[in-house]
């Protein structure tokens, strides 16, 4: 379990990471906040190192069970 509290994530990353929440790939994102699907890849291999999750659905599974979308 990640402990979301401890982890100290950017206004960028929060952004992508309630994207990610919704299941949206790396262009849906980046059309969504106006970037490229090169820089949301570039802040979703952030949030793995971060999460220490292997994949973007593992790093969604780590933050719920850690509590983190009910800090937002």
């Amino acid at each position: 379990m990640v402990h979301s509290t401890q982890i100290k994530f950017n206004d960028i990353e929060k952004k992508i990471i309630e994207q990610l929440k919704y299941g949206h790939t790396n262009e849906e994102i980046g059309k969504i906040l106006h970037m490229s699907r090169h820089t949301i890849k570039y802040y979703i291999s952030s949030i793995l190192n971060k999460t220490g999750a292997v994949n973007r659905i593992n790093a969604v599974f780590l933050l719920a069970s850690g509590g983190y979308f009910k800090e937002i």
